[in-house]
């Protein structure tokens, strides 16, 4: 919830009421703010709340006391609505969510809430649904004149302040200021102890128009058990703040956060003496502003040092940890010690696993990039990042959005009136215009402009031209956009690691087309979300469809992120707008925009949501030079003219330079001996494809430099190194990080390409291969350190992990082949961990099947295939269903499996008639035919496993024709195998009956 200040010139105002998600019993007053609509929101132009917002967003509910005058003669029929404005009066600015659980009823597409309490001036991102689109203040003005004196509406006794039904609260938060900082502070403060379940009520008594707001949050004050008052260096001139300072500190129960301030500033003697550049400005007898007595003033600047133990103190750089220790020791005094236990636990997880990578210490520039991004999410640039980004500061003026639905020609008037003002300032406002398809934002033109409609895909060859928008700042999402290996993902992670205190929390989200809903549904782990499908597959007695369970997962998912907690997600390498499995839209993933979370997108596209992203550019010459010197920063000219034609020949790519970096580091070597060595180098004749061919060709050189590490590394250890080896396996693993023991066996099974061993040296190996395993677990530590140190592979936040750059692993799959990957998919069957790494069980999936238009690219044998689904098929398609709910990718998996088998046991039949023919005449195949006969019921038996699991899965989304049809056919297998009578058949068949059963009842109703 964003708390904005109404202007003080208007005489009547706004009042909402509104309901935060993550508490029923909590308080908060705020100042007013135009609704902000962002993508994919739903329309608020219905009579009624719309469903899907309703469990994406908190069900907000309000009352606009500036079009009541025009609804009179229908809220005169309304018994439960009470509303009283004597001379015009504001409402008491305050929120009560005491009794935000009530409905509430729409007229004229606004909603009416039947709540009895009153609230001021106050209304959040999370209430979309108070109007329709934005009013322009001069319209807004001429609205509020013509309903003069016309608000005149009785108000029962029961009712007269809201906080009669709230009869005590566990923490009251006070505060003073409009600073955009201060008030995202507050929400989240607000909100963190919400969710751990402390009620909690947040007012700025200063906006508070009329007596009554006054004595409802005095009401507020008394029922509070401790007071939490947010000192700024305005909170010492304001008469609130030293009232609320006063009486908490005579009660022995504030709880001061001292907010861009330290303790040891706040001595009554300097802000009198104005000592110190702190108060110069703000400092002075600041009693006599509002009147009040100085013993008063001093007796409660003085009071602060006698809480010590309680005080804290929020910077820009410690945001977070302020708000969790303010949880943890109002938690503590108010005994809830579950909370305590709860937030100890969090923090354990955050610390292994926020950040996907560890911080580069040899970061290099982007100092102006990470000022920009910092402008974009927040609207404003703070410290050291203002004297980089002055420039852009000054030219992108943070000025006042119109947001708002485009909806016809209903707001054309406000649209007009806007744009009037917005010309003098130099600067049009900005208008959101959603459609089924498409978020654009347009600048507020001449009305043909501004309302022209949105052409169909198919209209016209021109419309697939689409003009892309400005960036926007201070609306919390970014796109960072350039070539791959340019540094988009070190940008981004440094940002998060510079600013990860003013979130709660980093969601990493790998933005691979395949694994981009897994691992956006896998955040559950970090949001406490519960996306298992006993959640979310029956609805009052009702089966929900696949479809449905999924959208509720990614709705539950939402939902966590909207509220007034800040986030940060990064969608990392976003590689199409829509998902491989569904084709779901990204927006559909994210939150909506404006609120608390941020957003940033690093992709390759040129365009990312019909937004112009930030795109991404090489570094500087300087810059370029420093990353390829690595720690030897003397070279004479000549070295330091190969460095530049080093650069030139990598074409500037980021990758490359980091790499010739590493490679001066680690080895006695100069720059122009590495750049012989280059050119030596032949080129190897790769077959690229797709998207490789533009990369690759544009960057060739960076082949040769990769094949001369590799060459390093050969000569290391000797023609087939280990970390080699590791290199070339990485190419088909998932991308992520990847276990060093995995990877390192899977590399020590790849076949030489040679003549098989003979018997001898096979016997030899066997009786050895305990008494080397100490050392090939040194050479596994050694190979991965290797790789680290040389740049091809980067260390992972997760413990003995390492990931590779997309680019390096493209090469690897083309200098690897096929039997690489044959070595993987037995490595993952073989060690591989469901529970850990299920990302590497979806990749060996993949090479295995070839879903969609794929090509098969591993063939296992029949004992090998029957191991691989028991061990990875079942368990990842089921893990996928129940945790997840990821119904269609669980389907496609095993429907996929379920050929393979067939297609394995038929090969088993016809080869087995073959050796029953050939038996007669030689009594040596006998034994293998009976092997086959055996491998042939193992993978038939295994098919009906498969079929029934199937079943089961169609039967929870309310397919039971289609697994009447699977369970019949398994029984069909395990009766012909096993016989009528075997357990497994048994089972199957009441399985049957329970599927008969309800597929009668469907037909019947």
């Amino acid at each position: 919830m964003e708390l904005q200040q109404e202007s003080s010139n208007v005489g009547a105002f706004s009042a909402t009421t509104l309901r935060n998600p993550s508490s029923s019993s909590s308080a908060f007053v705020s100042a007013n703010q135009s609704p902000f609509f962002s993508p994919r929101s739903p329309s608020t132009n219905t009579s009624e709340p719309n469903k899907h917002d309703s469990a994406a967003q908190p069900n907000g509910i309000g009352i606009n006391v500036d079009h009541l005058g025009s609804i009179t003669g229908r809220l005169q029929s309304i018994s439960n609505i009470h509303f009283l404005a004597p001379n015009l009066s504001p409402a008491p600015s305050f929120c009560s969510s005491s009794n935000f659980g009530t409905p509430g009823t729409a007229y004229n597409n606004r909603l009416v809430s039947s709540f009895n309490g009153i609230c001021n001036g106050s209304s959040s991102n999370n209430s979309q649904g108070i109007r329709n689109g934005c009013l322009g203040r001069g319209e807004k003005h001429k609205r509020l004149g013509k309903n003069h004196g016309k608000l005149s509406c009785s108000r029962p006794s029961t009712s007269v302040s809201s906080t009669n039904r709230l009869r005590c609260c566990d923490v009251y938060i006070g505060f003073h200021g409009r600073k955009p900082s201060l008030l995202r502070f507050a929400n989240w403060l607000r909100a963190e102890l919400e969710m751990q379940g402390i009620s909690c009520f947040a007012s700025d008594r200063a906006r508070c128009r009329s007596t009554r707001s006054h004595d409802a949050v005095e009401r507020m004050m008394n029922a509070s058990t401790y007071g939490v008052v947010i000192l700024t260096k305005k909170s010492f001139g304001n008469p609130y703040s030293i009232e609320e300072l006063r009486y908490f500190l005579s009660h022995k129960k504030l709880i001061p956060i001292y907010f861009d301030l330290g303790a040891g500033d706040c001595l009554a003697r300097d802000i009198i003496e104005k000592r110190g550049e702190l108060w110069e400005k703000h400092g002075g007898e600041l009693w006599m502003l509002y009147g009040g007595l100085e013993r008063e003033w001093r007796d409660a600047i003085d009071g602060l040092s006698r809480v010590l133990d309680w005080q804290l103190e929020a910077c820009d750089g410690n945001w977070r940890d302020c708000i969790i220790q303010a949880v943890v020791l109002l938690a503590t005094r108010l005994g809830r010690r579950s909370v305590v236990d709860r937030i100890n636990r969090w923090r354990e997880m955050v610390e292994k696993e926020e950040f996907p990578f560890p911080q580069n210490e040899g970061f290099v520039g982007r100092q102006k990039e990470l000022s920009e991004l910092e402008l974009i999410l927040f609207g404003d640039v703070s410290g050291d990042g203002e004297r980089e980004y002055f420039e852009l500061k000054t030219r992108h003026r943070r000025k006042s959005l119109l947001i708002g639905r485009f909806d016809n020609h209903r707001e054309e008037g406000n649209a007009k009136d806007q744009q009037s003002e917005s010309s003098s300032r130099g600067k049009e406002p900005v208008l959101w215009k959603e459609s089924a398809n498409e978020i654009e934002m347009q600048r507020l033109g001449s009305p043909l402009k501004q309302y022209r409609p949105l052409r169909s895909k198919n209209s016209s060859r021109n419309a697939r031209k689409k003009k892309s928008t400005k960036i926007v700042y201070g609306k919390g999402i970014a796109c960072v956009s350039g070539d791959s290996g340019i540094g988009k993902t070190e940008l981004v992670l440094e940002y998060a690691y510079r600013f990860s205190q003013r979130y709660k929390m980093v969601l990493w989200v790998g933005g691979e087309a395949r694994y981009i809903r897994q691992n956006y549904l896998a955040l559950r782990n970090f949001l406490d979300v519960d996306l298992s499908i006993e959640n979310h597959s029956l609805e009052k007695g009702r089966t929900k469809c696949f479809e449905e369970q999924e959208e509720e997962a990614i709705a539950s998912i939402r939902k966590e992120l909207m509220r007034n907690i800040p986030f940060l997600i990064v969608i990392d390498n976003l590689e199409n707008e829509k998902d491989w499995w569904g084709q779901i839209d990204i927006m559909d993933l994210l939150p909506r925009f404006g609120g608390e979370t941020h957003i940033i997108i690093t992709t390759c596209l040129p365009q990312v949501m019909n937004l112009d992203p930030m795109k991404l550019s090489y570094l500087s010459g300087a810059e370029a030079l420093s990353l390829m010197k690595g720690s030897s920063n003397d070279y004479p000219i000549v070295e330091i003219d190969a460095l530049k034609v080093l650069e030139e020949k990598l074409g500037r790519l980021t990758l490359g330079l980091s790499i010739v970096g590493a490679i001066l580091s680690e080895l006695p070597i100069t720059p122009s001996r590495l750049l012989e060595t280059i050119n030596r180098m032949p080129l190897r004749d790769l077959a690229w494809t797709g998207k490789e061919v533009t990369t690759f060709g544009k960057y060739a050189v960076l082949v040769q430099l990769l094949d001369v590490c590799l060459s390093i590394f050969d000569h290391a250890d000797g023609p087939r190194s280990l970390a080699t080896r590791m290199v070339q396996m990485s190419g088909w693993f998932a991308p992520s990080a990847i276990p060093i023991q995995l990877l390192a066996f899977a590399a020590n099974k790849v076949p030489e390409k040679r003549h098989k061993s003979p018997p001898w040296k096979k016997c030899w190996h066997a009786l050895t291969c305990n008494i080397t395993a100490s050392r090939i677990k040194r050479s596994e530590a050694e190979a991965s350190s290797m790789l680290i140190r040389f740049g091809i592979a980067r260390s992972s936040a997760k413990p003995d992990c390492i990931q590779v750059h997309e680019l390096i692993k493209s090469y690897a799959r083309k200098r690897g082949g096929s039997r690489f990957a044959h070595a993987m998919v037995q490595a993952v069957y073989l060690r591989g961990s469901i529970s850990l790494y299920p990302e590497h069980f979806w990749a060996a999936c993949f090479l295995l099947f070839g879903f969609a238009t794929d090509p098969v690219i591993v063939k296992l044998r029949p004992p090998e295939l029957l191991f691989f689904v028991k061990r990875v098929v079942l368990p990842l398609a089921i893990n996928m269903l129940v945790n997840l709910s990821q119904c269609n990718a669980a389907l496609d998996l095993l429907r996929l499996s379920t050929d393979v088998l067939e297609v394995a046991a038929e090969s088993l039949i016809s080869r087995a008639e073959k050796w029953l023919d050939k038996s007669f005449c030689c009594l040596t195949h006998v034994p293998a035919n009976s092997q086959n006969l055996y491998l042939w019921q193992e993978l038939s038996l295994l098919r009906a496993t498969v079929l029934e699991t199937r079943a089961k899965l169609l039967v929870r989304g309310g397919q039971y024709d289609k697994g009447d049809d699977l369970i019949r056919e398994a029984i069909f297998i395990r009766t012909s195998i096993c016989g009528e009578h075997h357990p497994d058949t048994v089972s199957a068949r009441e399985i049957l009956s329970k599927v008969t059963r309800l597929l009668t009842n469907v037909q019947v109703s």
